[in-house]
């Protein structure tokens, strides 16, 4: 029998100084495995797991009546996933309270703590390492690194990125048109419209971005090994190379590739955070699209531009996508949109047909249908609201006329009507692919933006400024939007839980840390905020990962942290109710943040916060000093903390230089 990780042939070993496993073996373990046979004993695997599982869920029910294995028979039966069954069976098991004593109270309660610490730590039978080349044995998209990037020559590894990249960031942000990129990258042709140095560089640099953190443990996209930043930064600063070339360049012709990697060098700068980045980058898009007459411009005829059909459809695509990724990035923060309208007719809706698959590599997961083209457009449709949203959302002193009930809930019926003819195809009992979970996600966090400027300064928050600011003419409303805030938070939970239970969150667009915050900050502010409430914890646990992947996350984490400290401290809160341990020790153990544990890494690098006069550090030794005063300074220190405030930046004018070169048709 043999044991993958032998260190005497494991390649993995060899090479990176780990070893494989047993789920994830590299090609001489897996060569010798089929030769000599797996281990016998040693590590469990998946099948082994469960087979325990399986065998003391019948041991448990065959030591009990009928009374005491109901508890688990329902817990089974409201959709308990396998490790909320286990930790409920491991309670028991060790000498929790017997299955005949067992109260509905305590299944639910031991489901709320099932749910929080499976959340809470590693993904079960997740390789430590896998084998770039066995990946890329599977991976959809086959695109060679030469000559488009000089930090690698392994076709493997670049196929490997951009395959990951069309998988799960490419169908929310959808600027590129994926077969016509695809194409001229396989070509070479470093004169081509649709591809570039610039544009392919930035992509892998996007995509090191989301493998360091969605998709690491992989450990062939690290320049050198155990440094899982070395690679994406050599993609990254080969990238911003290509980026001042084109901005120095005098008189040169802006080439649509030029347009796709800026916006991918926004994603980039936004997940990590680099100073003001964010905004420059896109803003620096919308001036070079602005030049080329694509937006805020009178209408273009298209076909009498003598373009060919591949620029024509990748102008489209890239003049949409901006449009959306603008109007998500303005809304989210409550600014006014910069694309107010795209000066060329959308894509044809019907380009996916039912047999077109969305697939979720690298996952063992069914094919879905992607309907990319249907949700590109119904996207295009909820980026007109939210540009409408955009205009109006602004402060009552700028425009006293503007931001009135009325015009809110005109918003709020459009919302809705466009939510109510979304295809059958996109019901949640259809199991979509991700991009049309984080869709629906979109709507209600767009629901949550339209009134959240209503809970400034209501209690229970206001408690942390010592302010009340309730106009008494906007009393009833402010019941009915927390009501609608709160039913969309509830939503946004529903999602979460379909996206765990079928993706998982390891590999979830950067736009759903966003949305469950969003929704986190709404249930906090209800006066009658519960910290066991299970939408609550579900959405709790999956911040904890998602935001663990990035410096933006673990800085937002910390602040939700102790805005949910001092929350409980406002409100009344019955401290001899048994509380999970995890959430025991995240919100309630210590009562100085200048006590040590393990999210105390997670404030480094928040001066940023300190220089803007927004984060006020531990200095009175309380938790309201970290906390967020509801949700809309969360919202500031979010888009401080992401993409910079676009208040600061300087804005520059529209380069003279900019012009189009169509390919001929």
């Amino acid at each position: 029998m043999f044991q993958a990780g032998e260190p005497a042939s494991c390649i993995t070993y060899h090479q990176y100084g780990q070893r494989c496993t047993g789920n994830a073996p590299c090609r001489n373990c897996r060569q010798r495995i089929n030769e000599h046979g797996p281990q016998v004993d040693g590590e469990s695997g998946e099948d082994d797991y469960h087979k325990k599982l399986l065998t003391d869920i019948f041991r448990t029910i065959q030591s009990t009546d009928e009374a005491g294995s109901q508890p688990l028979l329902d817990l089974i039966r409201n959709g308990a996933t396998f490790p909320e069954v286990r930790c409920w069976l491991d309670q028991t098991l060790r000498g929790g309270p017997m299955p005949n004593q067992a109260s509905t109270t305590d299944v639910r309660d031991s489901k709320l703590r099932a749910g929080y610490e499976v959340e809470s730590g590693a993904p079960p039978f997740r390789s430590k390492v896998m084998d770039i080349h066995y990946l890329c044995d599977s991976a959809p998209v086959k695109v060679p690194a030469k000559p488009w990037t000089t930090v690698t020559d392994d076709d493997g590894l670049v196929s490997h990125l951009v395959s990951l990249y069309f998988t799960w960031d490419y169908p929310f942000y959808a600027f590129v048109d994926p077969a016509i990129l695809i194409r001229h990258m396989r070509e070479g042709n470093m004169q081509s419209d649709f591809c570039s140095p610039f544009l392919v560089n930035a992509l892998l640099a996007n995509a090191c971005a989301n493998e360091i953190q969605h998709y690491s443990h992989y450990s062939e996209a690290y320049a050198v090994p155990g440094d899982v930043k070395t690679k994406g930064t050599d993609f990254l600063a080969e990238a911003e190379r290509h980026l001042q070339n084109n901005r120095f360049e005098k008189g040169s012709v802006v080439r649509l590739a030029s347009i796709q990697a800026t916006l991918l060098l926004y994603e980039r700068y936004s997940m990590v955070g680099d100073d003001d980045h964010g905004y420059i980058m896109l803003n620096q898009a919308v001036e070079m699209a602005e030049a080329l007459g694509i937006i805020n411009s009178p209408q273009l005829d298209l076909n009498n531009s003598q373009m060919s059909e591949e620029m024509i459809r990748s102008v489209q695509q890239t003049a949409w996508g901006l449009f959306q990724i603008d109007t998500i990035v303005h809304t989210n923060f409550l600014r006014k949109s910069a694309v107010k309208d795209v000066s060329i007719p959308r894509l044809d809706r019907e380009t996916s047909k039912p047999s077109d698959k969305w697939v979720a590599y690298p996952l063992n997961k069914p094919d879905r249908p992607s309907w990319l083209s249907q949700a590109f457009d119904e996207a295009c449709k909820l980026s007109y609201i939210a540009r409408d949203m955009s205009s109006t959302l602004i402060p009552k002193a700028d425009d006293p006329a503007g931001n009135t009930a009325e015009q809110k809930w005109e918003l709020y019926n459009k919302l809705r009507h466009w939510e109510e003819n979304l295809p059958a195809t996109f019901s949640l009992a259809e199991r979509p692919a991700p991009h049309i979970i984080l869709l629906r996600m979109r709507y209600h966090a767009l629901l949550i933006n339209l009134y959240c400027d209503w809970f400034e300064g209501k209690p229970p928050f206001n408690a942390i400024t010592g302010e009340v600011n309730q106009e008494p003419s906007t009393q009833v409303a402010d019941a009915q939007a927390l009501d609608i805030a709160l039913a969309s938070a509830r939503e946004i939970a529903t999602l979460t839980r379909l996206h765990k239970a079928e993706y998982g969150m390891e590999r979830a667009h950067q736009f759903a840390m966003y949305a469950i915050l969003l929704a986190l900050f709404t249930f906090l502010e209800q006066n009658s905020f519960n910290v066991l409430d299970h939408d609550f914890l579900l959405l709790t646990s999956t911040f904890s990962i998602i935001a663990s992947r990035s410096q933006v996350g673990m800085h937002l984490f910390h602040i939700f942290r102790h805005s949910v400290k001092f929350r409980l401290q406002c409100g009344q809160w019955e401290s001899s109710v048994d509380m999970p341990p995890e959430l025991n020790e995240l919100f309630f153990k210590n009562t100085s943040p200048e006590i040590p544990d393990r999210w105390n890494h997670y404030a480094e690098g928040l001066q940023k916060l300190a220089d803007n006069g927004e984060y006020i550090g531990s200095l009175d030794g309380r938790w309201q000093s970290h906390a967020a005063s509801g949700i809309n300074d969360m919202l500031r220190k979010y888009e401080t903390l992401s993409v910079g405030r676009v208040d600061e930046l300087t804005w520059k004018d529209q380069s003279a230089g900019f012009g189009f070169s169509p390919s001929p048709a």
